[in-house]
């Protein structure tokens, strides 16, 4: 696996990160009156270009977090629909866990190999 793959993995590790922290203050925030629910922007950086995401080091700031701004009462108090945010704590935990075995699997083909192969 060249390096650049890793640097998709590390920025999709970061990505997990930030969008797990986000998850996780809709789901606290779920019965305050007046709060809107929260979002990453990722999927826009991903369709401007898998190459641009390969040569970059995404950190925590490089995430935009946007507000939903939909009015919509969804819980009866404010817009965070808490089975959504589940499904989307479910599919981020999927995606963390796929990118760090990648990673993992990378790191332990390299450290065989420094060992001689065996």
């Amino acid at each position: 696996m060249p390096i650049p793959e890793n640097k998709i993995l590390e920025n999709l590790l970061n990505y997990s990160a930030i969008k797990q922290k986000v998850i996780s203050q809709n789901l606290a925030n779920s019965e305050t009156v007046g709060y809107k629910r929260r979002d990453v922007a990722f999927k826009e950086m991903l369709q401007q270009g898998m190459k641009t995401l390969s040569n970059v080091h995404l950190k925590d700031e490089d995430f935009e977090i946007t507000l939903d701004e939909n009015t919509e009462n969804l819980s009866g108090i404010n817009n965070v629909d808490v089975n959504k945010e589940m499904a989307e704590l479910a599919q981020n935990s999927i995606m963390f866990k796929f990118g760090s075995k990648k990673i993992n699997s990378y790191y332990q083909t390299l450290q065989k190999v420094i060992r001689g192969g065996s």
